[in-house]
């Protein structure tokens, strides 16, 4: 029988998620052409980081996720197919990617809450999604101000 993980491992999985993210983001910024999707994907590296040492100071008091706020989903991730990356990608393009990316790590903390039998560690899985939900809706705001601009 496998051993249950507990609150610490949980958050340093999710910190070593965090840094591959990071990875990822300055990776495709730096092979970017495009000025804007070169500068939304700093962004976003810049970001995970940022979620990395929320994830630090949550290893201090693993409740801080419990008190984050649900992220009003609109599902626009769900609703865009995957764009391959590309050294040529135009923004609108760009940004799918990423919330894909982030959709993933949500989905992926809430099949382990789904899972959890023990209160806190489906509370701390729980927390975990809202974070990358939140990250998500963040950037399907970017995608639809760049793929759908308004025209007046």
């Amino acid at each position: 029988m496998a051993k249950p993980m507990d609150m610490s491992a949980i958050l340093d999985l999710a910190i070593q998620r965090e840094e591959e993210a990071y990875r990822f983001y300055g990776d495709v910024a730096k092979r970017m052409k495009n000025a804007a999707v070169k500068e939304a994907f700093t962004q976003l590296a810049k970001d995970e980081l940022g979620h990395k040492a929320f994830l630090q100071g949550c290893l201090k008091d693993p409740k801080i996720l419990g008190k984050l706020p649900v992220p009003a989903d609109y599902k626009i991730a769900e609703a865009t197919s995957d764009p391959e990356l590309s050294v040529d990608m135009k923004p609108a393009a760009a940004m799918a990617l990423a919330m894909k990316k982030e959709q993933s790590a949500a989905e992926f903390y809430q099949g382990l809450a789904r899972a959890a039998t023990d209160a806190a560690l489906k509370a701390t899985f729980e927390g975990l999604a809202k974070m990358e939900l939140g990250h998500k809706v963040r950037i399907e705001e970017m995608f639809v101000n760049v793929g759908y601009p308004e025209v007046f």
